[in-house]
């Protein structure tokens, strides 16, 4: 069955400030936090050029999706990943557009 693929989703509501900040720390989770920022559509796992291994990849995706950062779903065999932009914007207003803005090296 299809939904026994897709992962847990915690309530952002429930999520504490500090363990989305925790998330963030990490440039790698900050780069796929930016790249959904910036796509007009969702990303399955293998599209993003990320310098770790496959199985740390997985280990940052697992971080977000807990700290309630992304939502991950199946579309076949691809795991594919959405930025819960509005979600987490609902209980931190501007967090979001606040980190990606903060880490762009144009600034």
């Amino acid at each position: 069955m299809e939904a026994d693929r897709i992962p847990a989703h915690p309530d952002v509501r429930t999520i504490p400030l500090q363990q989305i900040l925790e998330a963030l720390v990490d440039p790698v989770r900050r780069s796929i936090v930016t790249k959904l920022h910036e796509a007009s559509g969702d990303i399955r796992c293998g599209a993003f050029d990320l310098p770790v291994s496959n199985s740390t990849a997985t280990h940052h995706f697992r971080i977000l999706r807990e700290a309630g950062l992304i939502r991950q779903y199946y579309v076949g065999t691809s795991r594919m990943n959405a930025l819960r932009r509005d979600e987490v914007g609902e209980v931190f207003p501007g967090l979001v557009d606040a980190i990606v803005t903060a880490d762009r090296p144009e600034r």
